[in-house]
């Protein structure tokens, strides 16, 4: 069977059919395994399904004050990408204000403001133009980052993914359909930390789209449904203690709030 086609179908046996990625005729198939592994999948808002993550993305230094304040040159950098697992996520309910984990190892833990893009269809060398296709939704995320962690790793030409991924660092709110939000292209994006304003800019200062972020992903790997993207933070980026309450905003989505503890 087509590896894109199981994987439709395998998924929606687990979380109920999402828009796009249906593949009519095909039968649908389990694997037998000697233990059970819980799945990813973050609420829909107006429904009863949930969107199952099968790779989460994400985009470096897509604001140009931000790759600035990280120490690099925003008008010559090409995109890059790194990921996450997919057990990282955190879902935050809509209007809660969640408990966040400060994690081990760290002295240095900083909050990155982003737009999350969530996909229901993919595929290889995708266009710009029709890039947005790809789209199921859109939802808040926090990229949460043991920044002391992520500066050691790169000034010793080692692989940074211990300040970027482990558990908790992606928080996530409920997935709001095409539908429901539209586009992002332009809007207000900021975070406060106990009611001060810290990061603050507009969607259209991204460097790259979303739809170029998508085409970009496809060439070096071939997108799937399930697949998000968190599509970069602004500038000023800081730490986070135990206590402190963060809430973040997007024009046209609910706030996202959490808790360090």
């Amino acid at each position: 069977m087509d590896r894109r086609l199981f994987f439709q179908n395998s998924s929606l046996v687990a979380a109920g059919a999402v828009a796009g990625c249906a593949a009519p005729g095909v039968a649908q198939q389990q694997a037998k395994t000697p233990f059970p592994v819980v799945g990813t999948y973050i609420p829909i808002v107006g429904t009863d399904e949930m969107f199952p993550v099968r790779r989460i993305y994400c985009i470096g230094r897509n604001y140009a004050a931000h790759a600035r304040e990280m120490g690099s040159d925003p008008s010559r950098e090409p995109p890059f990408f790194f990921q996450k697992p997919t057990d990282a996520i955190q879902h935050v309910p809509t209007g809660a204000v969640a408990d966040h984990p400060y994690p081990t190892l760290t002295k240095n833990y900083h909050y990155e403001a982003e737009l999350v893009a969530c996909l229901s269809r993919g595929g290889r060398n995708i266009p710009v133009g029709s890039a947005l296709d790809c789209v199921y939704g859109y939802t808040l995320g926090l990229d949460m980052t043991r920044r002391d962690l992520q500066r050691a790793m790169g000034d010793e030409k080692k692989p940074w993914e211990i300040g970027k991924s482990f558990d908790h660092s992606a928080v996530i709110g409920a997935v709001h359909k095409l539908a429901q939000s539209g586009h992002f292209t332009q809007g207000a994006i900021w975070l406060k930390v106990n009611g001060a304003i810290k990061q603050n800019a507009n969607l259209n200062q991204m460097i790259w789209s979303v739809a170029e972020q998508i085409a970009k992903l496809s060439e070096a790997n071939e997108l799937f449904p399930g697949d998000i993207i968190y599509s970069g933070t602004p500038e000023n980026v800081g730490p986070v203690v135990r206590g402190d309450v963060i809430e973040m905003h997007i024009d046209g989505l609910p706030r996202l709030s959490v808790k360090i503890v």
